[in-house]
């Protein structure tokens, strides 16, 4: 029997209890819980597949990262330490990024497909994107994947 990621999560979530490791099981606790709030949202509940768990997952990082930017401005570097160090566990769970390299080769070569297309200059940007983002799904955020789309049509 395979494992499921939210398995998975529950397992580290007991190990950590019993290690006492306060940082881990509080992180995975917080997952657990927008996973199952997730799966209660709409109209019935439903049980989320380990690629939308990923995508919650992805999502409680993101958070992680916004907040850890948004202490660190405000001049509290214990919280934002310690949301990073939170975004930290949960990246562990989450697929390798795309180094920078990687990210602008999967992106030229979408330019390249949508000017062939007929797209050009900036209002292709759509077209890149939604040849794109299927491709990095999960491997590379979306603020990011935008930039590197508008400087290589700006280009």
């Amino acid at each position: 029997m395979t494992t499921t990621l939210k398995a998975k999560l529950q397992e580290d979530l007991n190990t950590a209890i019993k290690a006492q490791d306060k940082l881990r099981s509080s992180t995975l606790r917080l997952t657990l819980t927008a996973i199952t709030k997730e799966e209660v949202a709409g109209t019935e509940k439903r049980e989320l597949s380990d690629d939308e768990i990923l995508k919650v997952i992805a999502k409680e990082a993101k958070k992680r990262r916004e907040a850890a930017d948004a202490f660190a401005q405000g001049g509290r570097p214990e919280q934002a330490a310690q949301e990073k160090a939170e975004g930290e566990v949960l990246a562990e769970y989450l697929p390798k990024q795309l180094g920078d390299e990687e990210l602008t080769a999967i992106v030229s070569q979408a330019v390249e497909e949508a000017k062939a297309a007929g797209a050009e200059g900036p209002r292709a940007m759509g077209a890149v994107m939604k040849i794109v983002n299927p491709k990095v799904a999960g491997l590379a955020e979306g603020g990011r994947v935008a930039a590197v789309v508008k400087k290589l049509l700006a280009g």
